[in-house]
């Protein structure tokens, strides 16, 4: 057994462990800690399988900005974990069950498959995993690259729109309404009697 390998089994279970660790500890900052190890694992196994690219992308994006905002968000909202989880207990045997059997159909349906196909050719020395990713998504695939950044910009406009209220409370000045103001209508002169000193 090479060491490659004693590396993606350790990878595997250490993914397959955390996996689990965010599905049944009852503390949502521990849950979202134990996703960013199971990130952190599968970065590694990308890593043996010379998919760089996508690795150091999980590490950047997923770990750096999007766990970070997951971690940021729990912790502001105290969110109470217990009241969520109290049909846990009742609902695991039809959890089991469902697992159990998306387990045997994938078991019976790339079985056979997995075995038959060779392990990748060892690429050259001066081979850029990066490189020829971005050669192939900015020519090939540049019309589709633009479409799904559009897409996502869209995505981001309307998101901010639907979310952004207005302040209830803010004072705004109108120029228009100030621009025609008359004096008439601001300064009201009244005439008092004069009092008399006694």
């Amino acid at each position: 057994m090479l060491v490659v390998h004693i590396a993606f089994y350790i990878f595997a279970a250490l993914a397959v462990l955390s996996a689990l660790v965010v599905i049944t500890v009852r503390n949502p900052v521990r849950s979202v800690l134990a996703l960013v190890v199971t990130f952190f694992s599968m970065s590694g196994i990308w890593m043996l399988l010379a998919a760089e690219f996508l690795s150091l992308i999980l590490l950047l994006v997923y770990v750096g900005a999007v766990m970070t905002l997951f971690l940021f968000v729990v912790m502001m909202l105290n969110a109470d974990a217990a009241g969520r989880r109290e049909g846990f207990t009742r609902y695991l045997p039809f959890g089991l069950l469902l697992v159990a059997l998306l387990v045997a159909l994938m078991v019976v349906a790339f079985g056979s498959y997995f075995a038959q196909i060779p392990a990748p050719a060892l690429p050259a020395a001066d081979f850029n995993n990066v490189a020829q990713l971005g050669a192939v998504l900015y020519t090939d695939y540049a019309y589709p690259f633009e479409i799904a950044a559009v897409l996502l910009l869209a995505a981001i406009v309307a998101a901010i729109s639907l979310a952004h209220h207005a302040p209830k409370r803010r004072k705004s000045q109108n120029v228009s309404q100030q621009l025609r103001v008359r004096r008439k209508d601001r300064v009201r002169l009244v005439k008092l009697p004069s009092e008399k000193r006694p």
